[in-house]
């Protein structure tokens, strides 16, 4: 550097800035006298003393009320090489040189010890020169590990980013070409990829259960710092590829070196991302051995977690590029398992909801895991509990009337549920008390709901306009559909596709009715199966119409403007198909699948979430939370399950009691383990998925009077019975439904 090699643009130069412009001038000859002399003379001892208040004398001079002439103030310093300066100070073998150099940085960084000396604004307007400093420290020394402050500078700079945002970034730069920022900021992204590899492979070697917490602080901040720049970066070059007219995903094929976008940097970024992706396969292939060789006894590691925090930013690197999601889904199905163990012990604090994305590679616990942790995390805490006290007789008015007008914040805390007139309280109160509201509210006779014809026990809204308080109760339904997965209560009910599939924000075809309104599928199969020449001949008589029941009359409603009059063909067939699907299941509910909808965000944490959390797992998935399994219990798994106090199991009356349950029919078996828990639908893994064994214990008293049950311990308490005849007849009446509800204790 010469000591007058400065140039500066000419609205720079004006008479306002000339201040500031011999102010940066002096300080950089001081500097450079400074260097030059190596600190022998006179002059430069007096510099030495100096630089650091020039340094600060600069910044009181920028101006606090005006962001344009603060930030010209600030390219002025840059324009006249004066981060260069302070670097080359920074980097002097000569001690005292480096002191002034590292005060003199450490003004315009975020620091404890310098808090306060420059306004927020001013130190986010000071993001240029701190980008400066790290790229002149990077190019001055053998290893950025050699010089400390780099790291200083390159967190601040980071935060710095993370406060601008990236729309005015290009403003704070006074380069502002999403090119020259893709140059600036991939050597941050390729320096921590390094770190990132090197803490990834300790841990996948690491015998220990638990890693220290000094490791686990520094690579948690090489996350977070991998994570931003990338950020960063990504945005740069999404800019980069709209200002050259282009659109993403880019195809980095051999000839990615003639594509307008072409960056060498955009090219190493991809590989970053693959070197990594491969890094987290080995790590978790490792990871997945330690647990094999350690067969039934073996701990997590906290270092696993880190794996998922990585694969997010990569997940996010992937969108750039054509196929490298898919790939990237292709490396996680190689290690499924793994992938599992990590995700059941993510935290509620952890944010892995990137990965229902990627819903084919992980389980159905590990969906159902990061699914739930959108509910509200419930507290232990009595006196928070919402409290109900429900007339049995009037279950669903008086539910309604306690759910649907509560502050949805008092339900987040969990729900106190007692029955008038009952002593019985706890969580196997709440079991049935969901359950038996859920079936009175999915009931077809009460006009809510409709079941499909081929599965009785799966519902969509009904399209037919009823009471307009009905919408109330579809507001209500949803907080209480959301209150049964968030206590994970099977109720026995499903929903249709054409319901959920609205709740996802999905759109509806003609295959998506076909269990709905088998009829109208048919019809509209044939229709568009129909020859041409027949269709044409209008021989049907089909216009763009529909006739519906409204209020008990009957009326027509055109599916487009003037539809009466557009007749039904071979060439429109498919509109008019597409249009029916549509008012049928689409326009005619949508009011109440809205009602539904914002009650059922009411119970997430965020009510926001409530069409990501129906996007993020498959029907299937949503049927086994709340419908349990359809099939027949298994005995054998009941009797596997149930353990017996002052009874045992080769007991006569133990014996004489399974002779009996294996002679119920299905529905009768359900009651009685309804009777016995308030389950009346076994999670799909069976007894093993209830939170709790089974119990029999023996009750004291009248040989003669029906059992009773403690739901929320799974206790069942049965009397001493004389003979097989006795057992039968009692147990037969607390199985008929709605009859055994009323006898449980807790």
């Amino acid at each position: 550097m010469e000591e007058d090699d400065f140039w500066l643009p000419s609205r720079l130069m004006r008479k306002e800035h000339m201040q500031t412009v011999q102010a940066v001038k002096d300080l950089v000859s001081s500097i450079f006298l400074l260097c030059n002399t190596g600190g022998n003379s006179d002059e430069s001892s007096s510099s030495r003393t100096d630089i650091v208040v020039r340094v600060k004398d600069f910044l009181s001079m920028i101006p606090r009320d005006n962001k344009k002439k603060s930030l010209d103030h600030l390219e002025i310093f840059e324009f006249c090489h004066a981060p260069s300066a302070l670097v080359s100070l920074l980097v002097s073998p000569i001690k005292t040189n480096k002191e002034i150099g590292a005060e003199s940085i450490r003004l315009f960084l975020i620091n404890p010890e310098t808090t306060g000396f420059l306004p927020r604004l001013i130190q986010i307007q000071c993001a240029s020169i701190v980008l400066r400093f790290c790229e002149f420290i990077r190019r001055s020394v053998t290893s950025v590990d050699d010089e400390p402050l780099y790291y200083s500078c390159r967190e601040t700079l980071g935060s710095l980013l993370n406060s601008i945002g990236f729309a005015k970034i290009l403003r704070y730069f006074s380069d502002a070409e999403p090119s020259y920022l893709i140059e600036d900021l991939y050597p941050f992204v390729q320096e921590l990829k390094n770190k990132l590899h090197l803490g990834l492979k300790l841990i996948s070697e690491s015998s220990l259960s638990t890693v220290s917490t000094c490791f686990r602080l520094s690579f948690e901040s090489d996350i977070r710092e991998f994570s931003l720049f990338s950020l960063h970066l990504r945005r740069a070059i999404e800019a980069h590829v709209r200002s050259k007219g282009q659109s993403l995903p880019l195809c980095l094929d051999d000839n990615f070196d003639k594509h307008p976008c072409y960056m060498e940097q955009i090219q190493l970024f991809y590989d970053i991302c693959y070197d990594l992706q491969s890094t987290i396969l080995v790590c978790m292939f490792c990871m997945k051995d330690r647990i094999r060789d350690a067969e039934s006894v073996w701990e997590f590691n906290l270092g696993w977690s880190y794996y998922l925090s990585v694969l997010k930013e990569l997940n996010n690197i992937s969108k750039l590029f054509q196929g490298a999601e898919e790939r990237l889904s292709s490396t996680m199905r190689l290690f499924e398992f793994a992938l599992d163990v990590v995700v059941m012990y993510s935290k509620r604090s952890d944010d892995h909801r990137w990965l229902l994305k990627h819903k084919n590679v992980i389980d159905f616990e590990s969906r159902r895991h990061l699914i739930m942790m959108m509910f509200p995390e419930m507290k232990d805490d009595d006196e928070k509990l919402h409290k109900i006290l429900i007339d049995r007789s009037q279950i669903l008015t008086e539910s309604f009337e306690h759910i649907a007008h509560a502050n949805p914040k008092s339900l987040h805390n969990g729900l106190f549920m007692e029955f008038k007139n009952e002593v019985a309280t706890g969580h196997g109160v709440l079991r049935e008390w969901l359950f038996l509201v859920c079936q009175a509210l999915f009931n077809p006779q009460n006009s809510l709901f409709l079941a499909c014809p081929s599965d009785r026990r799966r519902f969509f809204p009904n399209p037919a306009k009823v009471d307009p308080q009905h919408l109330n109760y579809f507001g209500f339904c949803g907080r209480l559909i959301a209150l049964a997965l968030m206590h994970k209560v099977q109720v026995g009910i499903a929903f249709d596709r054409v319901f959920f599939l609205q709740l996802a924000g999905e759109v509806i075809t003609l295959e998506d009715v076909r269990n709905a309104d088998p009829c109208l599928y048919q019809s509209c199969k044939k229709i568009l199966e129909m020859d041409a020449d027949f269709m044409d001949s209008d021989a049907m008589g089909l216009t763009f119409v529909r006739e519906i029941e409204e209020f008990g009359s009957r009326k027509v409603v055109e599916l487009c403007p003037e539809g009466n009059t557009v007749v039904v063909n071979s060439k429109n067939r498919k509109e008019y198909v597409h249009l029916l699907i549509q008012h049928c299941f689409v326009k005619s509910i949508s009011e109440k699948v809205a009602h539904f909808a914002r009650g059922f965000g009411d119970i997430l944490f965020k009510r926001r979430l409530h069409k990501i959390f129906f996007q993020s797992i498959e029907l299937k998935d949503l049927d086994c939370m709340l419908l349990g399994s359809d099939k027949a219990i298994c005995i054998k798994d009941w009797k596997a399950h149930t353990d017996y106090d002052d009874y045992a199991e080769t007991d006569e009356q133990i014996l004489w009691f399974w002779k009996v349950v294996e002679g119920m029919s299905v529905e009768q078996q359900r009651e009685l383990l309804f009777f016995w828990t308030s389950v009346k639908y076994l999670p799909v893994n069976g007894f093993s998925g209830l939170p709790s064994r089974l119990y029999i214990c023996k009750t004291s008293g009248s040989h003669y009077r029906l059992p009773s049950s403690h739901t929320c311990f799974f206790r069942l308490s049965l009397p001493h019975y004389p003979s097989l005849a006795v057992m039968q007849q009692n147990l037969f009446l607390i199985c008929q439904e709605h009859v055994g509800c009323s006898f449980g204790l807790s």
